[in-house]
Formats: C-alpha cells, sequence, structure tokens
C-alpha cells in the first residue's frame, strides 16, 4: 500500500531558506508555531534543522498525514556518522477564523511561521503568542498576484502595498520586501521578519 504521503510536497519558501539562520538561533530554546500549516512543508522544513514544531491547521487529514511523515523522518536512522537530529513536530486541529481568540497548547512560542495564508483580526493573535524576542517570519500574497492568474482573488486573502508590517505595531520589523518570489513558479508576495521586544519600549 502506497505511504499516505506518496505525494510530493512543494517546495519550501526560498524566503523561509533566506531566514534558516535567524530562526535556529531564535527557536533554539523554544517551539516554532507553524500556523495554517497546511501540508506542513514549512514545519517539515524547520524539524529539519533541530527545531520542535506545533503545526495548526483546520484540516485534520492533512494534520493526520503530516504527523505520520513527521514521526518517520524523526525515527530515520542516521545518515552515515551524522545524527538523525529531526525535531519534534506535533499537531493541533484548530479553526483559526471563528472569531473566538484561538487557544493553542504550549504558548508563547520562539517563533511564528505564516505562510501563503492571510486572515487579518488573527494578527493581535500572533502577537500575543510570541514569547519576547520571538521571530515572526510571514509570507503570503499581495493584490499583485491577480495578474498571475493563479491564487486567491478576493481583497480578504491578498496584502495590500505596505501593509504586511501595519498588522503587527507591537513588533520591530527587521526586514520587509514585497514583490515577486523568484522562484520556479513565482508569485508576487510580500515577506516579513519582525521580533517581539524583550522589554516594554
Amino acid at each position: 500500500m502506497a505511504p499516505a504521503d506518496s505525494a510530493p510536497l512543494d517546495p519550501v519558501s526560498a524566503f523561509f531558506r533566506r531566514e534558516e539562520r535567524a530562526l535556529v538561533a531564535a527557536a533554539s530554546g523554544g517551539r516554532v508555531l507553524d500556523l495554517a500549516c497546511g501540508r506542513g512543508r514549512h514545519a517539515l522544513a524547520a524539524a529539519a534543522l533541530g527545531l520542535d514544531v506545533l503545526a495548526v491547521d483546520r484540516n485534520a487529514a492533512q494534520l493526520a498525514e503530516l504527523a505520520e511523515r513527521a514521526e518517520r523522518l524523526r525515527r530515520a536512522p542516521p545518515r552515515g556518522d551524522r545524527p538523525n537530529r529531526f525535531g519534534r513536530v506535533e499537531v493541533a486541529c484548530v479553526d483559526l477564523e471563528t472569531g473566538a481568540d484561538p487557544s493553542l497548547p504550549g504558548a508563547p512560542f520562539a517563533a511564528v511561521l505564516v505562510f501563503r495564508y492571510l486572515h487579518r483580526p488573527l494578527a493581535p493573535s500572533i502577537e500575543g503568542w510570541l514569547a519576547p524576542g520571538g521571530l515572526l517570519l510571514y509570507e503570503t500574497f499581495t493584490t499583485e498576484q491577480r495578474g498571475l492568474g493563479w491564487g486567491p482573488t478576493r481583497d480578504a486573502f491578498l496584502l495590500r502595498p505596505g501593509e504586511l508590517p501595519t498588522l503587527f505595531p507591537g513588533l520591530i520589523v527587521e526586514a520587509c520586501e514585497e514583490g515577486p518570489t523568484g522562484e520556479e513558479s513565482p508569485a508576487f508576495t510580500a515577506r516579513l521578519r519582525a521580533r517581539k521586544p524583550t522589554a516594554l519600549r
């Protein structure tokens, strides 16, 4: 019988790859939250860096597939003389758009990942889930994505120019950019690296 995860995952975001060192540094002492994780490509990429991850989504079937895949990777024998340091991936089935403030197990988190997901009312909760000094990596589509003929088209799911950093007034913006991703299948996104202050400013 073919494994449940036989379908390949989409490639990990180039923005995630560029920020791996910052993510490892931020999350070395705590867990990573992958919000609206889908099939878990970034949860798995973070775990492959040796980080422990809570992956949250409302799709129970995809979460079950992710948990199975992650456990196999964590138990895989080491390659050569390199130990297997694959982190633990826990999953939580949560509807993030009920209007209530979602309660997530293990909050606050050392880092929060959000990729290709936008629900503006959730922004204050995202700030609240970050531990002091915690890192936010956020990338999602902008209104220019409509011109590519694929992806979301509704205003609710597309960022306006310059909007992304304004959603997180309590965080310190370390880097923010917008435009085409330059990947094999390019998209128009906004990309944000921001950090929660370690003390009140």
